[in-house]
This record gives C-alpha cells, sequence and structure tokens, in this order.
C-alpha cells in the first residue's frame, strides 16, 4: 500500500492459503515485526496505514483525493479523521484483491472504522478469516518501551536490557551519546497506552461477537510468537 499508486508488494507464497487478517496490538508490543514475518510466510499483501501516512509526507497527492487530505492534517499538524482514512483504504480497495490475501495494519483503529471495513469488504465480495490480537502486560510494554535509547545522531537503537551498547549510553556505530526519546518515558508511554486501549476495547469486542478475534501472547521471542501465530491459524482450518 504505496502512496498514490497503491503498489502491492507480495512475496513468494508459501502455504496453499489465503488469508485475509487484521493485525492489532497495543505500541511496543512487536506487531511490525509480526507483520513483516507473517507477510513472508503468507504470502499476503501488507496494507499499513502507517506507511501510506509516511509516504504522503514525500509524495505528492492529486487534487481533492484522499491521500491529498491526510497531506493537508499533517502539515497542520492534526490526527488525520476517520472519514480520510477510510477513504484512504477505499482508494486502494484493489490491494485488497491480491491473490496472496492481505494484511490490514493500523487499520481499522476505532469501531467505525471497522464497520467501514466490514462494508467495504461486503461490497468487494470479500470477507475477513481472522483479526489477530498481540496482547502483553501494560508494565511488560512499558519496560520495553522505556528502555529503548537512540541515537541522534545515526538513528541506531538500543535498548537498555534486550539489546545494550558496549559502553553504556555511547552508540556502537557512530560513538554519539544515547538519548531516550520524550515518548518514550515511562508516563508518556502509559498516556499512550491508555488512549489505546479507549479506542481498541470496543474495537476487540467488535471482532470477538463476529468471532474472528484470535487473541496472541507476544510474550518471549520474535519467533515464538510468530510459531503461536501459524499455530493460531492452522487450528483456524482444521476440520472440526
Amino acid at each position: 500500500m504505496e502512496g498514490g499508486n497503491a503498489v502491492c508488494f507480495q512475496p513468494p507464497r508459501k502455504v496453499e492459503r489465503t488469508w485475509r487478517l487484521i493485525l492489532l496490538g497495543p505500541p511496543g508490543v512487536g506487531k511490525g515485526t509480526q507483520a513483516d514475518l507473517l507477510g513472508n510466510a503468507l504470502g499476503a499483501c501488507p496494507l499499513s496505514t502507517g506507511d501510506v501516512f509516511r509516504a504522503a509526507r514525500s509524495h505528492p497527492a492529486p487534487a481533492g483525493s484522499a491521500m491529498a487530505r491526510a497531506q493537508a492534517a499533517m502539515e497542520r499538524g492534526a490526527l488525520v479523521s476517520d472519514d480520510t482514512v477510510i477513504a484512504l483504504v477505499r482508494e486502494r480497495s484493489r490491494c485488497l484483491h491480491c491473490s496472496g490475501g492481505f494484511m490490514l495494519d493500523g487499520f481499522p483503529r476505532t469501531t467505525r472504522q471497522a464497520r467501514a471495513i466490514d462494508d467495504l469488504l461486503a461490497a468487494e465480495g470479500l470477507r475477513l478469516d481472522a483479526v489477530i490480537s498481540y496482547e502483553l502486560p501494560t508494565e511488560e510494554i512499558i519496560g520495553r518501551i522505556s528502555g529503548r535509547r537512540v541515537c541522534p545522531q545515526c538513528k541506531s537503537t538500543f535498548h537498555v536490557a534486550s539489546r545494550p551498547p558496549k559502553t553504556e549510553g555511547v552508540c556502537d556505530k557512530c560513538g554519539g551519546r544515547l538519548e531516550q526519546r520524550a515518548d518514550d518515558r515511562p508516563e508518556a508511554v502509559r498516556v499512550r497506552l491508555e488512549a489505546y486501549n479507549a479506542d481498541t476495547i470496543p474495537l476487540i469486542e467488535h471482532y470477538r461477537a463476529l468471532k474472528l478475534l484470535v487473541p496472541i501472547q507476544a510474550v518471549g521471542r520474535p519467533e515464538d510468537i510468530f510459531a503461536r501465530t501459524l499455530d493460531a491459524l492452522a487450528a483456524l482450518v482444521l476440520p472440526s
């Protein structure tokens, strides 16, 4: 899901199954890593609103398009509205028909967006297979995020516990002084998690009611979480 051209990259298929998925998970849960692993394993087209917003900062958009409205909102420092986010996905609806399926990451974020994607998929003659919800205790998420240290010079990232630099506080690559970003401080992380939960708890209940929710414990190494995810998906297609 790239800029205004809706270019879909599909890795080689590795399973004889088409999956149409939504990925949910709070900041710091490792959802981006799992999206990469799943995309490679399943051959599904990744549809990330985060990628679209990043592309919007550097690619000119046609006048009147949802991308142009998103660019204007970001230039004002405003949040991109539900209506604009929904329109962005609608403009890229052909990505929903990728032969390997798709993974929506970063959308929906609210029940209003969820109902909009329900309607869009119905109009396209498609249906979701599962909504994967990565879950992790709040204190562990805070530990993951607040332990990050970033080099302002070369942008390398470290972690005080899981990936410490060779010399405390010093970047291994360029020797710059490592910093903790303001939004990685524990108090800021708590605020972000509270905002996420306020939007996401109703969203989770929406998909639970539709019997699409697949909770995954995001504890352990990325490869263990990935294996857990594949096992859960395999269980959905086992004969009853």
